[in-house]
């Protein structure tokens, strides 16, 4: 007795002609078997018409699908029952009209994106290598080669020598053109404006307090080729705060997490996005975990647990896959996510967090609360010395005594005003970490305690620090 309905199988106890979608998801995927006869938990239960069905269904598969399948009687335990086995096609199979894709236990419908998608899997290509009509070479800046060269010789998957050609045929050479047509894969690559060819194919990057609450938001586009080293860029100077440290004469920045393991997870989210639904790639940051989320398309014949097992690169788009590769920003090995459990072990943080859904792919990394264990440290150092020492931005200068009343979200204040006394209250908000409405409280709070002052209006006037004696 088999176990459980998969991607290869399923159990009908009785005939419908609603099952013909089954017939043709597993046509359109990778084939499959469909018994009719089992019940749900595959207990064989017999039927009653299994000679009329023998005789009816390959007829009925011919006349509403245009196929031929395999329609065959079996005997056991004096129990009848019907084994239709189905093969992959080559070509989309529709029954009535419409497209069905087995996919997992369960048989989908397809439309738009999704059904464009299967028939440029059955003829051999993939979203990336759709050919664009009426776009060339000159429509580029120069930007993104520029980037793309530069990669490719600081990894040595490229030579000076192999590159010292056009751009138009640096896109021939990594296969990114069909006569004279370029393909979709050179857009997303190279073009400085990949929102005119794909929606959505930005990276949106956003400071939550909690999972209702946004405190601040970027959102990054632009070519594909170089994406990666801005996001990387905006998240370690405005969403991370680095804390600095000494070794000797040896300067240590600490941060949140690794910056290995958030790359990789980042260059995973582009190469793999399934980039037809029109919805970026996010990256929700927390006080104490980051979540990165994208829209995916597994594999054919892959299920969600299969790719913690270490199958290999199968990416969903190969060309800007090739194209990564060649830059030297990915390997070809499939060992991303392995490389990112170990790169949160070595970090002394816990393996990320997967959840892999059929459309759906999620990582989420539990990360170091640097920045409020370095303010608890630096409180109870300067409680001795009775002054506080700019850690993050700058260093307050003039003595306060009574320092344990100054919160850490003050103490940021502060640190930040005395290294730019014009700064702003929306400029506080991603430097602090909390709400304008609470920036403001704060510096209310401050400025009766006698700690900060405003000099001068509202838009041209700045901020300063008073040295007070007593306590705060």
């Amino acid at each position: 007795m088999k176990k459980r309905e998969n991607q290869n199988i399923e159990w009908k106890e009785s005939w419908q002609d609603d099952y013909l979608k089954c017939v043709c998801g597993f046509a359109n995927a990778q084939g499959g078997y469909l018994e009719i006869g089992r019940n749900d938990r595959g207990v064989l239960v017999g039927l009653s018409n299994a000679r009329r069905l023998l005789e009816e269904l390959p007829n009925k598969i011919r006349m509403t699908m245009g196929i031929v399948v395999d329609v065959n009687l079996h005997i056991e335990n004096d129990f009848e029952y019907i084994v239709v086995e189905v093969p992959s096609h080559f070509n989309a199979i529709s029954y009535r009209g419409k497209y069905y894709l087995r996919s997992g236990s369960t048989n989908q419908e397809l439309t738009g994106f999704a059904l464009d998608e299967l028939i440029l899997h059955k003829y051999g290509r993939t979203w990336d290598s759709a050919p664009v009509p009426r776009v060339n070479i000159s429509d580029f800046y120069n930007d993104a080669f520029d980037i793309f060269r530069k990669k490719a010789v600081l990894s040595r998957r490229l030579t000076k020598e192999d590159l010292m050609i056009s751009n138009d045929q640096l896109l021939k050479a990594l296969k990114l053109t069909d006569a004279d047509y370029l393909l979709k894969a050179a857009l997303m690559l190279f073009h400085q404006d990949t929102e005119q060819w794909c929606f959505g194919s930005s990276i949106k990057i956003g400071y939550f307090e909690n999972d209702a609450d946004l405190l601040y938001q970027d959102e990054i586009s632009g070519a594909l080729i170089g994406i990666a080293d801005r996001v990387m860029d905006t998240i370690y100077t405005k969403y991370f705060k680095g804390i600095i440290r000494y070794e000797g004469i040896q300067r240590i920045d600490s941060y949140p997490m690794p910056q290995n393991v958030l790359r990789e997870a980042l260059l995973n989210a582009i190469v793999h996005k399934d980039y037809s639904t029109g919805n970026p790639i996010h990256i929700k940051i927390y006080k104490d975990k980051v979540v990165i989320y994208n829209d995916c398309r597994l594999p054919l014949g892959i299920q969600p647990e299969n790719l913690l097992e270490g199958i290999g690169s199968r990416p969903h788009n190969p060309l800007i896959a090739g194209a990564f590769f060649r830059s030297g920003q990915i390997e070809a090995w499939g060992r991303g996510i392995e490389k990112m459990k170990r790169g949160c072990t070595a970090d002394n943080l816990p393996e990320p967090e997967f959840k892999i859904l059929a459309t759906k792919f999620s990582i989420s990394f539990t990360i170091h609360e640097a920045v409020e264990k370095n303010a608890k440290k630096s409180i109870k150092t300067t409680k001795k010395k009775g002054t506080i020492k700019g850690t993050i931005k700058g260093t307050i200068k003039g003595t306060i005594k009574g320092v344990e009343k100054i919160t850490e979200s003050q103490k940021l204040i502060l640190d930040s005003v005395a290294e730019n006394p014009q700064i702003t209250i929306d400029e506080l908000v991603p430097i602090v970490g909390i709400a304008a409405s609470k920036i403001k409280e704060n510096i209310s709070k401050l400025k009766s305690n006698g700690l900060i002052e405003r000099v001068g209006a509202r838009r041209n006037g700045y901020w300063k620090i008073k040295k007070k004696r007593g306590r705060v």
